[in-house]
């Protein structure tokens, strides 16, 4: 169908838009409303209409581990969370290291997947950071970026490769960065709770190491680079040095190292087990800091789905990961928005321009011709996390019963309504 959606309060960084005024959508692209032909009106007053969200961070399991997520189950906690984009992590079984397993991924999403999915490649056989993917025929199958996440890549001369082959072919690098010696071992961040707690620390010099290594050869191959979940204020310093120079560096920070911080884990709740770990309130605060300067120019999930019965275990034997894709937008309007910390403007910036200039694509915005995948939220509407509503299939998240404000209302991708609460208009969710 086509659409006019009138009076919502669009908030476009793209073009620099936040104003009250009408989208039309044809044929599943965005036009001026006058062009729409004959189009069905929807009143969005009292709503903020943004272009679609984008997640550059996210672990949809399949293939292989299809009891904590599924690419169905994965996309419609996206589509509930606000988000019409995500990009799947490599670290599935089998791991997403060749063409054949990136082919499957993303003809499965087209075929099974409410929201975009862009299928993100093992930069190493098998995470294991001795010998190099095929770079080239893995970005042909359609592969949108290279990462080991959940591992890094310990030998600066294959990462020095990498970093040549990235920049030749055109394909993005998104890094996990940590020292495995130095985090051997951590459950939490090494800090005063890990002490008070009896717990084994893992330090942030683990992460800021890693850091410096890929800002150095960055700046030695010219390849530009994106650290993922950036988590101490160390590796911000290292950041914003590295940006002062020029050099082609970027970062994101997660929804909980935004509000969470290492004294939660005087629970021992092993939903805040998370790596890189939750570190202090300084730390925390770095990141909000960086996030206000531009210094971090996107937000993402980390969205890591596990069973109950594999989180129900003693904390040193737990796995790491919270999913969060549907509390993301929530969280970050009540933490970073309603905390007086960022304009509309510049929190939608982290989930559309942000991740867009990341990954080289054409998205995140509501210019005229573009493909219409559209989130639409209401800022201010109070509620309470409610785990046992989610659309994913695991429920590890840190967030169950916290208060509050801002709410998906619908979510449009590609000109069809995946997700919506608008009673005149029904979603396929």
């Amino acid at each position: 169908m086509n659409y006019i959606l009138r009076n919502g309060r669009v908030v476009d960084p793209s073009r620099k838009i936040d104003e009250k005024m009408d989208i039309g959508v044809r044929d599943g692209r965005i036009c001026e409303p006058g062009k729409t032909g004959k189009a069905e009106k929807i009143d969005l007053k009292g709503l903020v209409v943004t272009p679609g969200l984008i997640d550059l961070h996210v672990h949809l399991r399949q293939p292989g581990r299809n009891d904590k997520e599924t690419i169905e189950t994965g996309t419609k906690a996206a589509a509930a969370g606000g988000f019409t984009t995500v990009v799947a992590m490599p670290n599935t079984s089998p791991c997403a290291d060749t063409p054949a397993t990136i082919e499957y991924i993303r003809l499965l999403s087209e075929r099974e997947g409410l929201v975009n999915v862009l299928p993100c490649a093992a930069m190493t056989k098998n995470q294991e950071g001795k010998e190099m993917t095929s770079i080239g025929s893995l970005k042909k199958a359609g592969a949108a970026a290279l990462s080991d996440d959940g591992r890094c890549v310990q030998n600066h001369e294959i990462m020095r490769h990498l970093m040549e082959y990235s920049k030749s072919f055109g394909i993005p690098i998104l890094d996990h960065c940590e020292d495995e010696v130095l985090s051997a071992g951590g459950i939490m961040h090494d800090g005063r709770w890990s002490v008070l707690l009896g717990i084994r620390g893992q330090t942030a010099a683990s992460e800021e190491l890693m850091v410096s290594r890929d800002a150095i050869l960055s700046e030695h191959t010219g390849c530009p680079i994106h650290i993922q979940h950036v988590s101490s204020r160390g590796s911000v310093q290292i950041l914003r040095d590295a940006r002062k120079r020029g050099l082609k560096i970027s970062a994101e920070a997660t929804p909980h190292h935004i509000s969470l911080t290492d004294e939660t884990m005087k629970t021992f709740d092993s939903n805040y087990k998370v790596n890189p770990p939750l570190r202090s309130e300084e730390d925390r605060q770095a990141l909000i800091a960086a996030l206000k300067d531009g210094i971090i120019t996107v937000i993402s999930s980390d969205h890591a789905p596990h069973t109950e019965t594999e989180k129900l275990v003693e904390l040193d034997n737990a796995p790491y990961g919270i999913i969060g894709i549907e509390t993301e937008l929530a969280v970050c309007l009540e933490e970073l928005y309603h905390g007086g910390i960022l304009t509309l403007p510049e929190l939608i910036s982290k989930w559309t321009v942000g991740p867009a200039e990341v990954l080289g694509i054409k998205a995140g915005t509501l210019e005229p011709g573009s493909v219409a995948d559209i989130t639409i939220f209401n800022p201010d509407k109070a509620h309470v996390i409610d785990k046992e509503k989610f659309f994913s299939k695991s429920r590890n998240t840190p967030f169950h019963g916290k208060k509050v404000r801002g709410q998906p209302i619908a979510t449009m991708v590609r000109g069809r309504f995946v997700f919506s609460r608008i009673s005149s208009v029904e979603g396929v969710i």
